[in-house]
């Protein structure tokens, strides 16, 4: 079990950045995996690349063998987890102009103006929700 929950954190720290008010933090998500899925994963995806997408079809393909627990939150978790990076993407979209007018930074390299829209005076309401749902605060 400890073997599983040290793959499903590797997995998530892997994983690229998001959220949405609805989603969880990747901490969370992996926390919540390894709680009602690590005996199965452990079971039955070893050998497996256990990026976010290839566990989560391990665990379709073994669908048969998953606890009702595992079965019934995995899809849900890796929602999340996929609501979370998109959330992440759409702060470059929705903070443009801060980046470049508050931060002096390019779009291009959205990550690196993170810390400064985090703590920017003047930041729109979109912006500031779009930081809020990926996650940054």
């Amino acid at each position: 079990m400890v073997r599983g929950g040290s793959i499903l954190f590797a997995i998530v720290l892997a994983a690229p950045s998001l959220a949405v008010a609805e989603t969880i933090s990747f901490g969370d998500s992996t926390a919540l995996l390894a709680k009602n899925c690590g005996a199965e994963i452990a079971a039955n995806c070893r050998g497996v690349n256990l990026d976010s997408n290839r566990l989560k079809e391990c665990l379709s393909r073994n669908q048969d063998v998953l606890t009702p627990q595992c079965k019934s939150s995995y899809l849900s978790t890796f929602d999340a987890i996929q609501k979370r990076i998109a959330a992440r993407v759409t702060v470059a979209n929705a903070c443009t102009r801060e980046i470049v007018k508050l931060c002096g930074g390019s779009t291009k390299e959205t990550s690196k103006s993170v810390p400064c829209l985090v703590t920017a005076k003047g930041v729109s309401r979109n912006c500031a929700q779009a930081i809020l749902d990926a996650g940054y605060q």
